[in-house]
Order: structure tokens, then sequence, then C-alpha cells
């Protein structure tokens, strides 16, 4: 072994002990399932910007979208990141406040699923049944995506073999995971959020200047082709169809559970405001170094050239090329950061939705606060192995695994939080049958990829979800009157 892997590890290990350090102190301020699962709403501005945005953006934005950059340029990627930035702001300003305030309303409901059922008045759980599933099924593809980024990040710095890389990365995620619950995970997602903007920004600097500042370094882009860096370029391979399809990722935010549990753990509304600020500071600048990073490494990177899926690993190379050994390893634990801070917040969210959901709505209503914590860590294990399963194939995108879980949620979820915050008039059926069109066109539209259909399925997933709430809400009445009276009442709450 070298002496350079040998740092890199070096590294690598005091980073994961770390990790499952924070994870263990925080387990001993996890007593009750909302502790658990939310902090017990007790978490600052800082700490739910860094862990929302961290948690969202998971390995695609130091593998994916470098990726994408490094292949075809700004095409698609330039477009993604705007409309990924829209979404969330819009997201913070528009939900937020709603949400946490409205989620406490509705007997400081703790789930997703749960603020449906409450918001809604489904004595039948029917429609958290359908909602725990949606977030089950597009988790496990989600929380794999994580798996192949770290499984990738080994097998490309240590060379160990993808199965072992795999497992490893598994291992230390589902540890401090398991420990410390929502705490630990804000914590972690915290640091982890930082030292993921510190790889991005200064590794696409590092670049700029090895390369003769910025004009040298962009005229030496430009030898690729006219359009690599202009994302207006009219060619056939950017089109209306492409920059639609980019733009629409921003709908995706209104339905991440992950994200939305975030606005609902935060300590005060006062708070919030701040709290978009710093998000908004973070995604901006990780967004522009992350393309410059995937732009630029066609250049740094030769005579390397990757093709295909290795485009993906485009920021591993360029920091074993930089730096010193140690230090490219502290940079790579932000390639582990990202994968490990939004796989432990889907598998906290899964195993919550299940335990609370399912577990004590139909199989034990008397579920005790102790059989609750327990059902919720096996439950996190459970959809670990599942989603291991999907991971193990080393030639997966983390790209393509993050958009399909994506366009599920935000075509699903995002209406009908939107509606639920905005819409006296929705009703419970109306809720459902938006949920299950939703889903419905997603996995059809999929399926049906190319022509019209080239368009991202979130888009017209999103438009049909919410066609149909409204449809089916103006037919089905809520007879009693119960359910918008707690939509007045919510609005006469003070933040």
């Amino acid at each position: 072994m070298s002496s350079n892997a040998v740092y890199i590890i070096i590294a690598f290990a005091v980073y994961m002990s770390g990790m499952i350090y924070l994870g263990w102190r925080y387990s001993k301020k996890t007593s009750t399932s909302s502790d658990f699962f939310l902090g017990g709403r007790q978490v600052g501005p800082w700490m739910t910007a860094l862990s929302a945005e961290a948690s969202d953006m998971s390995g695609w934005l130091l593998m994916g979208l470098p990726g994408v950059a490094y292949l075809g340029g700004m095409a698609s990627a330039f477009w993604t990141a705007v409309g990924l930035i829209l979404g969330t702001y819009f997201n913070w300003l528009l939900v937020a406040k709603r949400l946490r305030k409205y989620s406490i309303h509705c007997n400081d409901s703790i789930t997703i699923p749960e603020y449906f059922t409450n918001r809604f008045k489904d004595d039948s759980h029917i429609l958290s049944a359908v909602a725990v599933l949606i977030i089950l099924v597009f988790f496990t593809v989600y929380t794999a995506s994580g798996f192949v980024a770290v499984a990738k990040l080994f097998n490309s710095v240590f060379h160990l073999p993808y199965m072992v890389a795999l497992v490893l990365g598994i291992a230390v995620i589902l540890a401090y995971t398991l420990l410390g619950g929502y705490l630990a995970v804000c914590a972690t997602d915290f640091v982890q959020g930082t030292l993921m903007f510190l790889a991005l920004v200064i590794t696409s600097i590092v670049m700029i200047v090895s390369l003769g500042g910025p004009t040298d370094a962009f005229a030496k882009i430009s030898q690729l082709g006219d359009n690599y860096l202009n994302p207006f370029a009219k060619s056939s391979e950017i089109g209306a169809k492409t920059i639609i399809s980019s733009l629409a990722w921003g709908l995706g935010y209104f339905g991440m559970p992950h994200i939305l549990v975030r606005f609902m753990g935060i300590r005060s509304n006062k708070e919030v405001k701040v709290s978009r600020r710093i998000a908004m500071v973070w995604v901006v600048i990780a967004f522009a170094a992350a393309l410059l990073v995937g732009a630029l490494g066609r250049i740094y990177l030769l005579p390397m050239i990757l093709k295909g899926s290795a485009s993906e690993t485009v920021l591993i190379h360029s920091l074993l090329k930089i730096f010193p050994a140690f230090i490219a390893g502290i940079f790579l634990c932000g390639i582990m950061a990202a994968a490990m801070s939004t796989a432990d917040s889907q598998l906290l969210v899964a195993s919550s939705a299940f335990s609370r959901d399912i577990f004590k709505n139909f199989i034990k209503k008397d579920a005790s606060e102790k059989l609750l914590l327990l059902v919720s860590r096996l439950c996190v294990a459970g959809v670990a192995i599942i989603a291991f399963f999907f991971a193990l194939d080393p030639d997966s995108s983390v790209f393509s695994l993050v958009s399909y879980a994506w366009a599920g949620f935000g075509a699903t979820f995002g209406p009908i939080i939107l509606l639920s915050l905005f819409w006296r008039g929705i009703t419970r059926n109306g809720a459902l049958g938006g949920l299950i069109g939703g889903v419905i066109t997603v996995v059809v539209w999929k399926t049906l990829s190319g022509g019209i259909f080239d368009i991202y399925e979130i888009l017209p997933g999103f438009i049909v979800c919410l066609i149909v709430s409204v449809i089916i809400s103006l037919f089905s009445k809520d007879k009693t009157g119960s359910v918008a009276k707690i939509y007045d009442e919510y609005l006469q709450l003070e933040d």
C-alpha cells in the first residue's frame, strides 16, 4: 500500500469516527419518537439550513451534476441548477413557515403521512398508508444512489472491490443514524454541508488558477466547442424540451419529505428567514462550483478521459491531482458527506413513516415510545438492506437514480403539500386521488421515455396530481366542515 493511500485512509478514519461520535453523543438526547424524528422542534437556523441543503444535495451534487457538465457542458446541467435554485428559494418562502405551524396545529404531526392524516381528518388512515408506500419505494431508490456514490468513491480512491466499498459505506451510515436520530443527522449534516461546500469551492478555484486564470481557463474550455459553455446555444442537443425538463427539477422540492421535515423541526418561525438566506447562499455558490468542476475537468484532467458513468468521478480525480494525500482525503470526505447526509435523512424519514403511520395505526395501536423507537431502528436497517440490492450494479448512475426518485416525490407529495397549505377546499379523497394519479403518471411516463415522453416525468406527474386533486375535491365536499374548520383555525394562528 502506498504512503498516499495510508494518509487518505487516516483522513477517512478520522472523519468517520467523528460522525459516529456525534451519533453517540446525540443518542443521549433522544428519549422519545419526537426527539428521534424532529429533535423536539428545537433545531436552530444555521443547523436547519445546512442540514436541509446537505440532505437535499446528496452525492449527485459532487458526482452526478459535475459528471453531466463534464460530458455535455452546460446544456442541461446549467438549467438543472437554475431549476433547483428557484425550487429551493420558493420552498423556503412558501412552505417552511406554513408547514411548521400547520403540522403543530394538526395534533403535533411529526411525519408527512401523519400530517396528511390529521390535516384531512382521515380516520381510516388510507391516505397515510399510500403516502408511506410511496416513501418506502422512492426512498429506497434514492438511498441506493447515496450508497452507489460512496462505493464509487472508495473504489476510485482505494481501489477496493465495488462490493467491499459498498458494504463499508453502508455500515458507517447505519451506525450513526441508528444511534442518534434527527439531532445526530442534523449535527452531522451541518459538518458535512460545510465540508461539501469547501470541497467544491476550493477545488474549482485551484483548477482555474492552475489553468492560467479565468481568461485562459475558459479559453481552453472553449476549444471543446462553441456550445460547451453556452446554456443558450441553439443546437440539436439544447432545445426547449431540455430546458423545460431541467427547470422542472425545481418542482421536486415541494414534495421532498427529508427536506420538509427540516421545516417542521426548526426552533421558531421567526428563524425561517435567517435559514432561508443561509441556504440560498450555500446553494448558489455550491452549484456554481459544481458546474465549474465538471466543465474544467475536461481540460484539467487531460490526458485522462472519463467515459460514461465514470464521468461522475471527475471531482475525485481532480482532488487527488491537486492536493497532498491527507488534504485530498479530507476533501474526499466531502463526497462521503454528500452521500451520507442524504442517505441518513432518507432512512430516518422512511423509518418514521413506517413506525408511526403503519405500525402504530394498523399493527399495534397502543405501542409505547420505546417500542416505536425499536421498530424505527429496525426499519432503518430494512430499507438499507433493500437499497443495498439496488446499488449492486457498479455501472449505476447516481444522477439517474436520483432523477427517478426526485420525480416520484415531487409529482406526488409536492402538489398535495401546496394545496393543503394554501387551499381550504382540498379534501381527503382529492389528496388520495392526486397521490395515486401522480405516481402512476411518473412510472408510466418513465417507462414510455422517447418522443414527447422525453420531457422529465416530474412535470406531467406534478400536473396530473394537481388537476386530479382539485377535480376530485370539488366533487367530494367536506360534508361536516371539520377539515375546513381546522384550516380556518390554522390561518388565525400566530407564528
